[in-house]
């Protein structure tokens, strides 16, 4: 083969890499048994009451708490007055959650937006932390982070900016609660089927994020390798744990945002 010919088609293959990586993924969602129900209630920021079936809890968000949750919970009102139908879609088979709800994505009749992304968009909620699906979990982050540029909602709030993972002790106070934590990553370390990515110098006092070590390709595999994090600077999303010194269990890589 000549040089010329292998010139084209190295740079037909780049072409064909770059335009297959400008090609936004597809939140894959797939109809749910007894898709079609009505609204009965709003029972809290993120669950609804149905007629004839159990609760449904809704996929990919989390709320805020206390005086918030309570402008979370009128918006998501505002959205299902009683009587409203809505189309649940889900990822994979039917999920029910330990309080025995349903789990999945609800959609308005005739709306291709999903009731997970509006919420987001006017401010009212934040992505999850384990959204499972790469589409979803794209276009629900992408929504959110336009919120917040935009504050709305209450992203105007200045008290719900990402909090700052070089302050241990404020982190500590939000044991139990959902959190986006921002920072840099300052070591990262391998021990007994963990991957501690770690905030600050003393490990077992400072912020860390924890991935289980057969985890690694998963989140390699979505661009976020954690062998090759360190300082980099992430946005990170999660539940707050306490081991020492506060800690975010990541389980998915959609946990994990790159911001340099």
């Amino acid at each position: 083969m000549s040089p010329r010919l292998r010139s084209a088609l190295a740079l037909v293959t780049l072409l064909a890499a770059g335009a297959a990586a400008a090609q936004p993924l597809q939140c894959k969602l797939q109809p749910m048994e007894n898709d079609s129900v009505e609204v009965t209630a709003v029972r809290d920021a993120r669950t609804l009451a149905l007629k004839g079936s159990p609760d449904l809890r809704l996929a990919g968000v989390e709320t805020p708490a206390g005086q918030q949750a309570q402008a979370a919970q009128a918006a998501l009102e505002k959205l299902t007055p009683p009587g409203t139908m809505l189309k649940l879609m889900g990822i994979g088979r039917e999920q029910v959650d330990r309080y025995g709800r349903r789990i999945a994505f609800a959609f308005l009749p005739g709306s291709d937006q999903s009731l997970q992304q509006t919420l987001i968009d006017q401010g009212e909620a934040w992505a999850g932390a384990q959204i499972g699906d790469a589409g979803c979990a794209r276009l629900l982050l992408t929504t959110e982070a336009a919120a917040r540029r935009a504050r709305r909602g209450f992203w105007a709030d200045p008290n719900f900016a990402p909090l700052p993972a070089d302050h241990p002790a404020q982190l500590a106070a939000e044991q139990g609660h959902f959190v986006l934590v921002e920072g840099k990553i300052l070591s990262v370390h391998e021990s007994y089927g963990t991957i501690y990515l770690n905030f600050g110098r003393h490990w077992t006092e400072d912020f860390s994020v924890t991935i289980a070590s057969h985890l690694q390709n998963l989140f390699a595999g979505s661009g976020i390798d954690p062998k090759r994090l360190e300082g980099h600077g992430v946005l990170v999303r999660g539940f707050i744990e306490f081991r020492s010194g506060p800690i975010i269990d990541a389980r998915s890589p959609e946990q994990i945002e790159l911001l340099y």
